[in-house]
């Protein structure tokens, strides 16, 4: 489709003899023709910004919507602003079925009458406006979706960029939430995002992450929803994490990383399967950074019996009482096993830290899957 647009944007710089820019909606730049270095095109502050940045600021797009850009249906002239440097432009919208997809943007040096209905040129410039206004309408979904993806898995500056531009699409100081959802495997033939006005994109490890708004900060019922009524349609056993609520989207890595955190521990802990939120996870937050566990907990491991008990018993804030009611087995016993985890590990039950490093030490081998022999 870019080279479709490309010739678009080049037969109508042809048509109307002047450098002609093609934006869509939320102002990202799609193409341009090639511009004259020797002076005998215009350039000014804004194009060039568009051209360097594959987009416009905020302010940008508020000053030229302010001329009613968004709702004409005809070519529209924009005044120049000699003191911020922007000249005069022709405004073609770009349409399809009584929808604005983007514009056209020509410096023609307020030569060409936008109101000349006889104007063969125009004419024919606004044919191919409503050409490109097809091919809009056509786009993948998925458009906002790269941006998703950058956002959450590019560099930093392409992160930043993209993050921008998502704010531009979106609203831009909107409160959201970010969904990870982790198949059990392959996604199923003609899989969908079964919810409207969220952004959901496909990231490299087989992960899904969608971008879901919210009507308010405490109200996460549309991510509870969009989650569940996805794993119906996911193979058996997948999961999904919501990560903590944000306005914008300054903090999407950041909540990326929250949201597959809450999917790894719905899939390792069955109380919070098989969604899980990163505002209820508590400690289980500290251990999704962990690597996996401390090798002093290697040789507790091989037995899950010793293994189970020790977990049990430091949920249970090392109570004896509790623990062996939990595990139905009598108190001696209960002494023996904790004998045996003491001698296997070399740790010390009574000591704080080594209960600490104990208990992140078998819930990161519970997240790295390493607790089944």
């Amino acid at each position: 489709m870019r080279d479709d647009l490309q010739e678009l944007v080049d037969e109508v710089s042809r048509v109307l003899a002047a450098p002609a820019t093609l934006e869509d909606a939320a102002f990202t730049l799609l193409a341009f023709c090639a511009h004259d270095d020797s002076g005998a095109d215009p350039m000014d502050a804004v194009r060039t910004r568009s051209i360097l940045t594959r987009g416009s600021t905020p302010e940008t797009r508020r000053r030229f919507e302010e001329f009613g850009i968004a709702s004409t249906t005809r070519p529209l002239r924009t005044p120049a602003d000699p003191d911020a440097g922007i000249l005069t432009r022709l405004v073609l919208p770009v349409r399809h079925e009584g929808s604005t997809h983007g514009y056209l943007w020509l410096l023609d040096g307020g030569r060409i009458d936008p109101d000349d209905d006889a104007d063969p040129a125009l004419a024919a410039a606004m044919a191919l406006a409503a050409r490109a206004g097809r091919l809009l309408a056509g786009r993948p979904a998925d458009d906002l979706g790269r941006l998703l993806a950058d956002a959450l898995t590019g560099r930093p500056a392409a992160q930043a960029q993209a993050g921008r531009r998502l704010a531009d699409r979106l609203a831009e100081d909107g409160t959201q939430v970010l969904v990870a959802l982790s198949p059990s495997g392959d996604l199923l033939p003609g899989w969908q995002l079964p919810a409207a006005g969220a952004v959901a994109t496909l990231v490299d490890d087989g992960a899904v992450a969608v971008l879901v708004p919210l009507p308010s900060t405490t109200d996460l019922r549309p991510a509870g929803a969009l989650a569940a009524a996805s794993l119906r349609s996911l193979p058996p056993g997948s999961t999904a994490g919501v990560s903590a609520v944000r306005r914008g989207t300054g903090h999407l890595a950041e909540q990326w990383r929250e949201a597959r955190g809450a999917a790894r521990v719905a899939a390792a802990v069955s109380r919070f399967s098989p969604v899980a939120r990163w505002a209820e996870l508590g400690a289980w937050r500290t251990v999704t950074e962990l690597t996996g566990p401390d090798a002093v907990v290697l040789p507790l491991l091989a037995d899950p019996v010793l293994a189970g008990t020790a977990e049990t018993y430091l949920d249970l804030a090392g109570s004896v009482v509790r623990t062996a009611d939990a595990l139905r087995i009598h108190r001696q016993t209960l002494y023996y096993r904790l004998g045996r985890i003491c001698a296997l590990t070399g740790l010390d039950l009574a000591d704080g830290d080594d209960r600490l490093l104990l208990h992140t030490g078998l819930r990161a081998a519970r997240l790295s899957g390493l607790d089944r022999p």
